[in-house]
């Protein structure tokens, strides 16, 4: 016997063997489901050794203590000291602390097992069944255990068995067992009438008794002596109708009936496959015919496609082209009226200039004679004539202004290329040799009309390495009135170009990527950045010897890639 001491200081004394036979059952192990019939309170759940066989499988939880919805909240001695659930099987140890049996049983096959409450010792000998503990939680009241299904029941712990086998609200399969489906008990009524495929149906011929799912396949309706039935040999053109017991007699007696009418019906399907043999044979014959013209006006849909899809490129083009002119014209325009506004002003200027020497010729011819009064008006008048000739000089330089400004307006480019024509080859490269003009500035040239302002920049005599024997060529990156809108440092590839005016067309080029750590290519903080480019662009024995030269003219063209630049 082994003795022990519970919570409540009760003695409770229990047979070793029984306590060992106990802890070697495995929880999940329990007694199949049988029904249940009204009999005293079972002190022991099943799947304990001790408890007579009768209550159902699930019962138990599968590891720990009883999850089940108490109507109280338990006592904290209810409770295990491992899993915090309401004890299943309670086991006491030595040192007082209780345990479900499954929890005990995991701590007893660690190595060197210890409780969880106080880290003492335990030894499976020392460990005992509290029964008392297990009478008081079985007492426990709880609420149905379909309470989610809309029961309301009330009850103890050990009465859940007996409650769920009369429960209208717990889960059970269907009572004919083919069925795989589950519903709650009081919808079984329901189920057998309208529901359950395998429900008992009853033939409307033969009045036999099966079910529904035997009945709805059509073996059946092929055996059964009382069902309506048309002859097989309906579609060849038999009339029967009668019931499936008569059917073989029926057909018996006219073989040779359906026969004929087979013969008939193949014979009419002959005539119509050689019919239908005449007709293809007739459209095979204008297939190739079909198939050529196919091929041609699939041909000339790709020649149209590709016509559209190039008259499309054009029509962007030229719409973009619009756009850019439309707003060069406006500058344009406003520009025109300002130079005739101030080439008005200046032909009135000299109107007024002429009368005033007209009218101090008249007073010197008269002062001659005259008085001092007559030489303070002379004085006056010079004073005048010396300030108009001033604001002359002033309106003229603003005209040529004007003029040069309406120039590089009519020679602006808005799409990255910029021809340049320099005349006066001769006079320019003297000049160049010289000293006197070292290099010469292009027009400005945009990337678009809110792109990038650049301009080329060229030393006729060469520059740095090239200097008297190259011809050397620079791109320039000006300040722009949309540089804030613009990416920075300035990174599209340039190709520089001397043009062959002959007419091999053998034009002299090089190009290069910016260097984006180059403060040539920086945003501009003055009018232009240094300029970048090739010192050594073009021999003058190749320059002057080619077609590059003709009418003392050579054009230069620089090309600015804007394939990948984005819109501002």
């Amino acid at each position: 016997m082994s003795g022990g001491r519970s919570v409540d200081h009760r003695e409770v004394q229990i047979p070793l063997q029984q306590v060992a036979s106990s802890l070697a059952t495995p929880l999940s192990v329990a007694p199949p489901i049988t029904a249940l019939s009204h009999r005293p309170a079972n002190p022991w759940p099943p799947g304990d050794p001790a408890a007579p066989p009768g209550a159902p499988a699930g019962f138990l939880p599968l590891h720990g203590g009883f999850r089940d919805h108490f109507v109280e909240t338990p006592e904290a001695k209810y409770c295990c000291e491992a899993c915090r659930l309401v004890l299943c099987q309670p086991r006491q140890t030595e040192c007082g602390h209780r345990f479900c049996q499954s929890c005990i049983s995991d701590i007893l096959s660690r190595q060197t097992p210890v409780c969880p409450a106080d880290m003492e010792p335990l030894f499976k000998d020392k460990i005992f069944r509290d029964v008392c503990c297990h009478r008081e939680i079985m007492a426990l009241k709880v609420y149905c255990r379909s309470e989610a299904n809309g029961c309301q029941e009330q009850m103890s712990l050990q009465q859940i068995p007996d409650h769920l086998n009369v429960c209208p609200f717990f889960e059970v399969p269907c009572p004919l067992g083919k069925c795989k489906e589950r519903m709650m008990r009081k919808e079984i009524p329901d189920h057998l009438s309208w529901k359950c495929k395998h429900r008992e149906s009853t033939c409307e011929f033969c009045m036999t008794k099966m079910p529904l799912t035997d009945l709805q396949l059509s073996t059946h309706q092929h055996d059964c002596p009382k069902a309506q039935v048309s002859c097989p040999f309906h579609r060849y053109g038999c009339t029967f109708k009668g019931l499936n017991q008569d059917l073989r007699p029926h057909e018996s007696m006219f073989v040779a009936e359906h026969l004929r009418m087979m013969a008939t019906r193949n014979a009419t399907l002959e005539n119509k496959v050689e019919d239908m043999k005449a007709e293809m044979m007739e459209r095979y014959k204008i297939l190739p015919v079909l198939s050529s013209r196919l091929s041609e006006v699939e041909k000339q849909n790709d020649e149209l496609r590709e016509k559209s899809r190039q008259s499309e490129q054009k029509l962007a083009t030229i719409q973009k082209l619009m756009s850019s002119h439309s707003e060069k014209l406006l500058e344009v325009e406003l520009e025109l009226r300002s130079l005739r506004l101030l080439r008005d002003e200046v032909e009135n200027l000299r109107g007024t200039l002429e009368n005033l020497r007209t009218r101090l010729s008249v007073l010197e011819q008269g002062g001659r004679a005259g008085s001092n009064s007559a030489a303070h008006t002379l004085a006056s008048l010079e004073t005048q004539l010396n300030r108009h000739d001033d604001m002359l000089s002033v309106h003229e330089i603003r005209l040529a202004d004007m003029d040069l400004r309406f120039q590089v307006l009519e020679t602006a480019s808005y799409n990255g290329t910029l021809i340049w024509k320099i005349r006066d080859y001769k006079r320019r490269k003297a000049e160049a040799v010289s000293a006197k003009t070292l290099s010469l500035y292009s027009q400005p040239f945009y990337t678009g009309y809110f792109g990038y302002k650049m301009c080329a920049r060229v030393y006729l005599n060469g520059d740095g390495m090239g200097k008297g024997t190259h011809l050397s060529l620079f791109f320039v990156v000006m300040r722009g009135e949309y540089d804030a809108l613009l990416p920075w440092p300035f990174r599209q590839k340039v190709t520089l170009m001397l043009m062959d005016q002959g007419t091999s067309r053998k034009h002299l080029g090089d190009a290069f990527k910016p260097d984006p750590n180059s403060s040539s290519f920086k945003r501009p903080s003055a009018e232009m950045n240094i300029a970048s480019g090739c010192p050594l662009f073009v021999s003058q024995s190749v320059l002057e010897t080619g077609s590059y030269i003709k009418d003392d003219t050579i054009f230069i063209k620089v090309t600015v890639d804007t394939s990948d630049l984005p819109d501002p």
